[in-house]
Parts: C-alpha cells; structure tokens; sequence
C-alpha cells in the first residue's frame, strides 16, 4: 500500500496524462480537417493537369480522362477514411472529457445497477430486480423489480439502517424512523422478513358499531412515543402545551361527537347535505385523505359509506386507533399516488391537511390524482383549506380551474384567532368530477 502522500503525486500524474492525450488529440483532429479542405477544395491543382488535346486525337483524351477519374476515386477513398479516423478522434474525446469530468468530481449519471452497488443482505435483496421464471414473460419482460421509491437509493444509509434486523426475528420498532424515510422519497418501503412485535396481554377487539366510539384497550397497541405511553394520556394531551398533530383526535366523547353533524352555511359543512347532492345510496365508497383518528369514517359508515382514511402515525398511533373501531387505516403519505384505480370512488374528503403548506406543483399533482380516482360525477370535499388573503385569488382558485372540477359550494372566511392581522384565510369547497357525454 502506497502512502497517503503519493495519493496527489498519482492525480497530478493522471491529470498530465490526459492533458497530454488531449493536445494530441486536438493535433490530430486540426491536421484531419485540413487534409479533407485540401482534397475537396473546389480549386485543388492536381499534380498532372488536363494539357490542350485535339477534340480530333481521341486516344489521349480517354488516358486522361482515366487518369483523372483514378485520382478523383483515390481522393474520395481518402476522404472516407479521414471521415472515419475523425469520428473515431471525437469519441475518443468525448470519453476523455467524460473522465475529466468524473475527476473534477461531476460523475456521469448512474444507471440503477450502480445505485445498488453499496446495498448489502436486505436491503440489496428488497431494491434489486429478479429474473421472472421463463416462459411467464412475453408481455411483461424478463425481470420484476420491487415497488421502492427511487428516494430509498438516495438514503443508503438510512435504508440500511431500516433493513437491519434479523431474519425471522422481530422487526424494530421503528414507526417514526420509516416515515422520515417515506417523506424522504423511500415509498412505498420496501419490505421486510421480519415479524412485527405485538402487544402483551391482546385484547379480542369489540364488536361494531359500539367499537366506533369505544376508546380501544392498551393493550392492543405496541406504542413507543416519547412520552405518552396510553390511550388515556394522549386522550388527556390536549391540556397538555405544546404542538401534537391533531391534539384532541383521540378524544371520542369530546369535539370529534360532533364533526359534519351540522351545516353552518359557511365553512362547516353538513354530512347529510353533502350527501344529498347526490341521488340516495349513489356515495358508497371513498376516501379520507389524513383522517387523524378516523372519525369522518366512521359517520359514514353510519350512513353505509366505506371510507379508507388514509394516515401517518404522527405523534400518536393513529393507523391502530382507526383499525381498533374497525374502521380501515392506510400508511399513505401526501406524496404518493394514490392505490386505486381511475374512475372509482365516489366521495374523497380532506380536512386541513390539504393546505398551502404543500408546495404548489406538489399540490396541483395530487389534486390531478384526486380528479383521476373519482368516478364521473364523484365529489371532492375540500375542508377548511388554509392560506393567506393574496394565495386564494392569484394561486388556488386558478388552480382548481386548472383541473377542471365543477363548483357546487366554494365558502371563504377569515381564521379567527389572528386571521385580521396576519391575512390568514379558510375557504371550504365540494365540488364534483364533471360528467362528459
């Protein structure tokens, strides 16, 4: 092994070699263009010009003429190999200018092989392509590769972290880690052969309906926060200070009883009215984008609507809150395209987590996925959307425009806490995926 101090003395070394190489290149390439100017220059001499020939003494004129139609084929021979010798000049300093490139520390783009490269054990084996058993293939290819979001590849040591377990054994208990990974880009995770730890003491859950408004047991979460360690510390956080999301979801007798009962006709909206915009029993599946403990689903279900609430376990174990009143939680973040197929659902609702915290191009694809998924005729229920004053004019309203959904109620009002003196604003919104005929 070399010592540390040769290490410049090689660099210096390789970077005179390609200086070098390209000098000569450049002569070679100056020196090819030159000779192929000489030979199609128009007003070449040739070294035995035409002399005066009698029109009546045709013998010599036919050597001649030979003679200069042998010359004009050697001279395009040699033009076709300059041709050829300067094509093969400028790849050989393309690939020069590339290795100078990846020595000034710009390499040329990786291909997915060499993103997994540094990968080891799980996580290569999650991330990496598999070959498809033959004959299985004509329509699809001859490998399937893992649905992992390209940010994984982006985080290596994170994702290693996360793919370090024991195979078979008990997964880590890791909620908070793996959805900085998936806000990270690494979503959907990739999968794990590894079991994940239940709780002491499990609890049969309790029967619907009277599971929907039942506070579940202790004992059927496996829950490690910070600092709340049961359901009924963080049904009592909300007297707590400081900032939890959604700090009184977890409260089913308090301010979550009575969410959509009543229409104030402005920014809350009724339940029941916005069902009856639509013909009776024509709203029977749909979505609830970031539906903290899972409330807005379980009044629909109240009124035979199956609601998926999509969640993150953000300060509080959300996903196992909803299962436990046998309602149906899904691990979606903002980010991702929506799991289902276009043209499907017939109601989609989303309370304050489509915001102007979303970066406005982020914002305008989801709202596209949130168009694509309804059904013809299908209803978006934007509830209680947050911006500034200046926002809902120049940016949002232009926006919705954009993606084409028809208004059937659109309610502005100022926040009222500092709304006036900070210019803060909430508009409400159902609007319904047109019906083309």
């Amino acid at each position: 092994m070399g010592s540390e101090d040769s290490i410049p003395r090689k660099q210096a070394c390789q970077q005179f070699q390609i200086t070098y190489k390209l000098k000569i290149l450049l002569l070679i390439v100056a020196t090819n263009l030159f000779t192929i100017y000489i030979f199609t220059n128009p007003h070449s001499n040739f070294d035995h010009p035409l002399s005066r020939i009698s029109l009546w003494d045709t013998s010599p004129l036919l050597l001649k003429l030979n003679a200069t139609q042998d010359q004009l084929t050697e001279s395009h021979s040699q033009i076709l190999n300059l041709q050829t010798q300067l094509n093969s000049a400028q790849q050989l300093l393309g690939s020069l200018l590339d290795h100078l490139t990846s020595l000034n520390g710009n390499p040329p783009a990786a291909t997915y092989a060499d993103l997994l490269d540094d990968l080891h054990d799980e996580a290569r084996l999650a991330a990496a392509p598999h070959a498809l058993p033959l004959g299985n293939t004509p329509r699809i290819g001859s490998e399937i590769y893992a649905s992992v979001g390209g940010g994984c590849l982006n985080h290596k040591q994170d994702l290693a972290k996360y793919m370090s377990y024991e195979v078979g054994g008990e997964c880590p208990s890791d909620d908070v880690f793996a959805q900085t990974l998936m806000l990270k880009g690494c979503e959907p995770l990739p999968r794990r052969r590894c079991h994940p730890r239940q709780p002491a003491n499990y609890a049969e859950p309790r029967p619907l309906p009277g599971s929907m408004w039942a506070t579940p047991p202790d004992t059927s979460i496996v829950w490690d926060p910070y600092t709340c360690k049961n359901y009924t510390c963080l049904i009592e956080r909300k007297k707590f200070p400081g900032s939890y999301d959604c700090k009184d979801c977890f409260d089913l007798q308090g301010r979550e009883k009575t969410r959509w009962q009543y229409d104030n006709g402005g920014l809350d909206f009724g339940m029941d009215q916005v069902l009856a915009a639509k013909s009776a029993g024509s709203v029977r599946i749909g979505l609830d984008i970031g539906g903290g403990s899972g409330t807005f689903a379980a009044r629909m279900r109240e009124r035979n609507v199956t609601i998926i609430t999509t969640s993150m376990n953000f300060d509080g174990p959300f996903n196992s809150f909803i299962a436990s009143r046998g309602l149906i939680p899904m691990h979606v973040s903002i980010s991702q395209r929506f799991p289902f197929f276009e043209n499907t659902l017939d109601i989609i609702h989303s309370m304050h987590v489509l915001s102007n915290w979303i970066p406005d191009p982020m914002l305008e694809f989801a709202l596209y996925d949130i168009y694509r998924v309804l059904r013809p005729g299908g209803l978006f229920w934007l509830d209680r959307f947050f911006c500034f004053g200046w926002q809902l004019n120049e940016t949002y309203v232009p926006m919705f425009d954009r993606v084409g959904f028809k208004r059937l109620r659109w309610n502005t009002g100022m926040k009222l806490d500092r709304g006036i003196q900070k210019n803060e604003w909430y508009f409400s919104a159902l609007l319904e995926k047109p019906i083309f005929t």
